[in-house]
């Protein structure tokens, strides 16, 4: 039997675009907003109704989980719509969301991604290894911890800053949980900070942003869940980005689960990161 520790280490990045290849052909096969409507009728771990292209997109990734596990590898899985699903060790945490963007993807909207994050421990610092495939604009990003960020094959430039106007407002940021009544209630907070946002509809895909520095800085107006952003909190934080999850005193200290625990803020400098952070409370 491989070890635990051969877990971590496994092929995920080949893993993950295996996965990629497979949804993309679930999703060329449904190109319709009707075709991708459609509902199983039950709801995931998450609360959310699941869609069929949701519970397809997820078959095709515990396919190839199962697939490590015929190799002898042990860990466990954690998906938006299944839940935990035993492997055999739970010291390696296999984090999935197989569309983060479901409605985007329902849509037919660009951003819509899979998500996976491979930690060594149930909470944000643990993740050693982050993967965001957006199918809107076809973009691959991984991260391995301590080892940097890439896009598309290139290394992601952990020096990038931001871009900030002659009044000291940033120039852009992404807006996560984008209810109308939310944005209303931080608009004045937001008119301080910034002069422009933008919400992509993916938690994933706007963290991502904020790793290539075209955002300034990304805030999710209510709380997360661990599956949206177990990913790309690395990617962020391995291209020279800061995170945060402001409702534990642990700035990565939010769990790696399917239920909303706290809002997420990334940035690319410590006062701008400081600043979003006000905008949650």
């Amino acid at each position: 039997m491989t070890s635990t520790r051969s877990a971590l280490d496994a092929d995920w990045l080949g893993l993950c675009r295996r996965a990629v290849s497979g949804l993309t052909e679930i999703l060329a096969a449904s190109p319709s907003t009707a075709e991708r409507a459609r509902e199983t009728g039950t709801r995931g771990s998450g609360g959310d109704r699941t869609l069929v292209i949701d519970h397809s997109a997820e078959d095709v990734v515990f396919g190839e989980l199962d697939g490590l596990r015929e190799q002898g590898y042990r860990f466990l899985a954690l998906s938006e719509e299944r839940g935990e699903i035993d492997y055999g060790d739970d010291s390696v945490r296999v984090i999935i969301d197989p569309i983060d963007g479901s409605l985007n993807a329902k849509r037919g909207i660009p951003h819509h991604a899979l998500s996976v994050a491979v930690a060594s421990g149930p909470t944000m610092a643990d993740v050693e290894f982050g993967f965001v495939h957006d199918f809107g604009p076809g973009e691959e990003w991984w991260a391995r911890r301590g080892e940097g960020a890439w896009l598309n094959g290139d290394a992601l430039d952990g020096s990038l800053g931001e871009r900030r106007g002659h009044d000291g407002r940033l120039e852009v940021i992404g807006i996560e949980s984008a209810d109308p009544r939310w944005l209303a209630a931080a608009a004045n907070d937001l008119c301080s900070c910034c002069y422009r946002i933008r919400a992509l509809g993916t938690i994933a895909a706007s963290l991502c942003q904020v790793a290539a520095a075209r955002f300034d800085g990304m805030v999710s107006l209510r709380r997360s869940r661990g599956v949206d952003a177990a990913a790309a909190q690395l990617i962020v934080r391995e291209a020279g980005g800061l995170v945060s999850f402001p409702a534990f005193k642990d700035p990565l200290g939010a769990p790696l689960d399917a239920t909303p625990s706290s809002p997420v803020v990334a940035a690319r400098t410590a006062q701008t990161l400081e600043t979003l952070q006000q905008v949650t409370t």
